[in-house]
C-alpha cells in the first residue's frame, strides 16, 4: 500500500471514529423521559402524539418513551415516580385530593372529547334504560363523565337505570357497539367518529354539559424540583406540538391515522376538524376549579358539603409562564 493510501485509510477511519463520537456524545446528551398515554389512542393526547413524532421531543434535548396502559396505572405509576409524564387530569386530581404528590404542568384539550354513542335504535337517552352501556372502569374519566351527564342531567344512575360494562380500551367499546352486546359507549371523538361510520350515532357529547380540561400533563412535585429544567423543555414542546396541530392540518392528519390507525381520509379529516383548535396549554384557575369540582360530586363519592382547598397548590404556571415569555407570548393566566 502507497504512503498516501494508507493515510487516506488513516484518515477515513479517524473521521468515522470522530464522527461516532459527536453522535454518541448527542445521544448521551439526550434526556429520556416516560410519558404516558392510554391504550388505543385518544383524542386528548394528539398535540403528545404530534410532539413526538414530529420531533418537538427530540427538538427540546428529550428522548421520549410512550407508555400505553389505563388511566389509573398511569397515574399510580406518576405518583411512584416510573413515569415523568401522565395526561390524566381526572384520576390525577382525585389523587391530588387524597394528598398525592402531583402537580399539573401544562394542557392539551380544553373541552370533553367524550360522547356517549349509541346503536341507531336509540334515539334519546331515556331509551337507554334497561339497556347495556360500555364504560371504562369506575374513576376513569371514560366513566365519570358519563354517568355524573347521566345523573345530574337525566336522573338515571348505573344499576338502577341502566347496565354497565367495563372496558379498558376504547376500541373494545366500538366492537361491542357494532356487533349489538351494548347498546351504549363512551366514546371520544375520533372512535366516535369511526362508530358513526359503522352507522352508530353519537346521542350526547359531555363537553355540552360539563366543562374539562383534557389530557392535561401531571408529573411529581420532587421531579419539578429535582429536574426543572427538563419540565421545562417538555412544557415548550407541548406548546409547540399544540401550534402545529392548529397551524398543519396534513401533517396532523398523518399522525392521527396512525395513532388511531384511520385508513380512510374522510374519517381522519373529520376528527381533525373536530379537535384541531380545541387545543390549550394553558390551566386556567376557572378550568381547573372546574375540573376538581365535576371529579368532588356525590356520585363519586364527595362528602355533600365538603368544600374544596386551595387548588392552586395542585397547579404549577411558572414553567408555563416562562416558556411563554421566551416565545414572546403573554404569560399564562
Amino acid at each position: 500500500m502507497t504512503a498516501i493510501r494508507k493515510r487516506t485509510v488513516i484518515f477515513a477511519a479517524l473521521f468515522a471514529l470522530g464522527f461516532m463520537t459527536q453522535v454518541s456524545a448527542a445521544t448521551a446528551q439526550m434526556t429520556k423521559v416516560k410519558v404516558g398515554r392510554t391504550v388505543g389512542g385518544s383524542g386528548f393526547h394528539i398535540p403528545s402524539y404530534v410532539a413526538l413524532d414530529k420531533g418537538f421531543f427530540k427538538g427540546e434535548g428529550l428522548d421520549a418513551e410512550f407508555i400505553a396502559t389505563t388511566a389509573g396505572v398511569l397515574v399510580r405509576a406518576a405518583i411512584a415516580r416510573e413515569i415523568e409524564f401522565v395526561p390524566i387530569p381526572g384520576g390525577g386530581s382525585e389523587a391530588m385530593l387524597k394528598g398525592a404528590p402531583l402537580v399539573f404542568v401544562v394542557g392539551e384539550s380544553s373541552i370533553s372529547q367524550w360522547t356517549l354513542t349509541t346503536t341507531p335504535d336509540i334515539k334519546r337517552v331515556e331509551d337507554l334504560k334497561g339497556k347495556t352501556i360500555g364504560l371504562e372502569r369506575p374513576g376513569q374519566a371514560a366513566y365519570t363523565e358519563i354517568v355524573v351527564v347521566l345523573g345530574k342531567f337525566f336522573s338515571m344512575q348505573p344499576g338502577r337505570d341502566y347496565k354497565v360494562i367495563a372496558f379498558t380500551a376504547e376500541t373494545d367499546r366500538v366492537a361491542a357497539l357494532i356487533n349489538r352486546s351494548i347498546q351504549g359507549a363512551s366514546l371520544s371523538f375520533p372512535h366516535a367518529a369511526r362508530a358513526e361510520k359503522e352507522g352508530m350515532k353519537v346521542l350526547l357529547r359531555t363537553g355540552d354539559y360539563i366543562p374539562r380540561l383534557g389530557g392535561t400533563f401531571l408529573t411529581h412535585k420532587d421531579f419539578i424540583k429535582e429536574k426543572r429544567d427538563v419540565v421545562k423543555r417538555f412544557v415548550r414542546a407541548m406548546v409547540k406540538a399544540e401550534d402545529y396541530v392548529k397551524a398543519n392540518k396534513k401533517g396532523t392528519i398523518e399522525v392521527i391515522q396512525k395513532y388511531f390507525d384511520i385508513n380512510d381520509p374522510k374519517v381522519s379529516e373529520s376528527i381533525y376538524n373536530q379537535v384541531y383548535d380545541k387545543y390549550s396549554p394553558e390551566m386556567t384557575p376557572e378550568m381547573i376549579r372546574d375540573l376538581f369540582e365535576s371529579r368532588t360530586t356525590p356520585e363519586l363519592g364527595w362528602p355533600q358539603g365538603k368544600p374544596l382547598p386551595d387548588l392552586e397548590q395542585f397547579v404549577d404556571r411558572s414553567l408555563l409562564n416562562e416558556v411563554f415569555k421566551e416565545m414572546g407570548r403573554k404569560p399564562a393566566k
